[in-house]
């Protein structure tokens, strides 16, 4: 079995990102990525503003008394004139400081009375001005190709006066699930048979990371029927997505379907939950149709990438965010794909060490340290709402109450 971080390391390595881009409108470009640097023409801000409501001044005028004449009122968007010598302008909040000011004096050290105000406070050069390009300077990259766009991003690309911004098309996967003994939510639950949990969480995984999606549904526990829909979903996509059947069972068709229709790179990882995991690639047949092939943006490569998740729900749930979820983004042209850590502290003792490196449900208590779910087994899907995240226990190490453990919250690897 592969360590985990050699068999994230053999995806990353594997996954280039995708061709096809597209400009789209900033407003709707919310979780695509970049395709391209985003400069700005423009200094932000682009002239000298106000940081606060007050009066501009020429520091020099201060010396010779404190009472200056009001010359000119300035709210925010108005044009100033350049300052009379010996007065004082009415200065709002983001307003253009006028020419000849060098500081603005907040209203509260001051003293208005009619068309005159009284400086009670000496100001230093520059105060309260926000200097044209402190915030942004012409020609500066703000947000680099490979920048998954944030609405604070969106933001940022709109105050340098982006209307569009060129991004990569969406990654495109196939998914489907394996199992007779499945049934949708909804169908009468017959004897021996369990609700598809699965297509419910990782196809909201899969949206979540902006992917577009086709969901080929349950697919009966037949060898043929298996290389079939691998067949028909390697077409038009950038990556199929699996769930159950690549473990050793003689009902698990999925990887004899995938090394007939393709290849396997690798499978089985030293991790609890979620050993079965395998990655490849399903050949594309020339000319074959495809539910998603049409008007798709096709790739040059003749392989479609494959990744097949275990079945247990927990097992699906924790191999999807570390290994599935750092893949496509990689795909979509992102570059740091991987989730932030913290180092908190264990309130509880787990006394059995595992050979395998284990990803526990747990999540933060009032006093900053870290409770753990009480069933870890790989079916009890109930952990992972109830969770924070996952402490990331390296193999054969027994966790004691009070030291620090590998926190990494589902905040960081559910965006």
């Amino acid at each position: 079995m592969l360590a985990t971080a050699d068999a994230l390391a053999i995806l990353l390595d594997a996954a280039r990102p995708i061709d096809g881009t597209q400009a789209l409108p900033t407003l709707d470009a919310l979780n695509r990525v970049l395709a391209a640097d985003v400069t700005s023409p423009l200094d932000v801000p682009p002239m000298n503003t106000s940081a606060m409501d007050g009066y501009a001044v020429r520091i020099a005028d201060l010396a010779h008394g404190s009472r200056l004449p009001v010359s000119q009122r300035i709210p925010a968007g108005h044009a100033p004139t350049p300052l009379t010598s010996g007065t004082a302008a009415r200065i709002f909040t983001g307003a253009t400081v006028p020419p000849g000011a060098d500081a603005v004096v907040m209203q509260e050290q001051t003293e208005a009375a009619g068309d005159e105000v009284t400086i009670v406070h000496r100001p230093q050069t520059g105060e309260w001005i926000t200097a044209q390009g402190a915030d942004i300077r012409r020609g500066a990259v703000i947000l680099p190709a490979g920048t998954r766009l944030t609405p604070q991003a969106l933001g940022l690309a709109a105050s340098v006066g982006c209307a569009e911004l060129e991004v990569r098309r969406r990654v495109k996967v196939a998914v489907f699930f394996t199992g007779d003994e499945l049934t949708m939510p909804g169908e009468p639950l017959r004897p021996g048979a369990i609700y598809n949990s699965n297509r419910f969480t990782l196809r909201g995984l899969l949206e979540k990371l902006g992917c577009e999606v086709t969901d080929y549904g349950i697919v009966a526990d037949q060898l043929e029927a298996t290389r079939a829909t691998l067949r028909e979903a390697a077409q038009g996509h950038d990556l199929i997505l699996t769930c159950g059947g690549v473990s050793v069972g003689e009902e698990d068709h999925v990887k004899p379907a995938v090394e007939a229709e393709g290849r396997l790179s690798m499978w089985q990882i030293a991790m609890k939950p979620g050993k079965p995991l395998a990655f490849g690639a399903v050949r594309r047949v020339a000319g074959a149709g495809g539910a998603a092939s049409a008007g798709a943006a096709a790739s040059s490569a003749a392989e479609t990438f494959f990744i097949g998740l275990p079945g247990n729900p927990v097992s699906s749930f924790a191999t999807f965010l570390l290994f599935v979820r750092p893949f496509v983004l990689r795909l979509a042209g992102v570059q740091a794909v991987a989730p932030r850590a913290l180092s908190l502290r264990a309130d509880f003792t787990q006394g059995k060490a595992d050979r395998r490196n284990e990803f526990l449900r747990a999540r933060v208590n009032a006093a900053g340290g870290l409770d753990l779910f009480p069933n870890q087994s790989s079916a009890v899907l109930t952990s992972t709402v109830w969770g924070d995240g996952l402490i990331d226990n390296p193999p054969n190490h027994a966790i004691s109450a009070g030291e620090t453990v590998r926190f990494i919250p589902f905040s960081e690897l559910l965006n």
